[in-house]
């Protein structure tokens, strides 16, 4: 008599697949490190060969510009639920905010540390903490949703 095969019977239902998570929070600051020293290594750089260098040689406020440009596009895309082009927005904000911070002499490891600083501390309180005076220059207030 012939064995007849037994299917095996599953008695928990299958899990979803999780999405991957590409890179863990260290590994993404550490893609952002790079990008830092790659942008601050093209500080002296020819302009006509590096983009980089080109945005720096403009001064800080040029490329102040060019960072709210890049932050108004994703905002943009953002409202629009456009997911890929957000995602590529987010990437040229990143980049900008790293001109931005070599253009003003700020390092890495000095937002990382406000950043820090700040981890589990209410955003809420730590607002009210700062007063209204805040970082805000005088006559630059805006109005915000609460």
């Amino acid at each position: 008599m012939a064995k007849t095969a037994k299917k095996k019977i599953e008695t928990k239902p299958k899990k979803a697949a999780k999405a991957k998570i590409v890179a863990p929070a260290l590994l993404s600051q550490g893609v952002l490190d790079r990008l830092f020293g790659v942008v601050l290594s093209r500080r002296d750089a020819d302009p006509s060969t590096s983009h980089s260098a080109r945005l720096l040689s403009r001064g800080t406020a040029k490329v102040a510009q060019k960072f709210g440009e890049e932050a108004v596009e994703c905002l943009i895309e953002a409202v629009a639920g456009n997911k890929s082009e957000l995602i590529g927005e987010s990437a040229d904000v990143l980049y900008h905010l790293m001109v931005l911070w070599v253009a003003s002499g700020v390092t890495p490891d000095e937002v990382w540390a406000e950043l820090g600083r700040r981890e589990g501390i209410s955003g809420i309180a730590e607002k009210a903490a700062r007063g209204k005076t805040g970082t805000v220059a005088p006559g630059a207030e805006t109005a915000k949703i609460p």
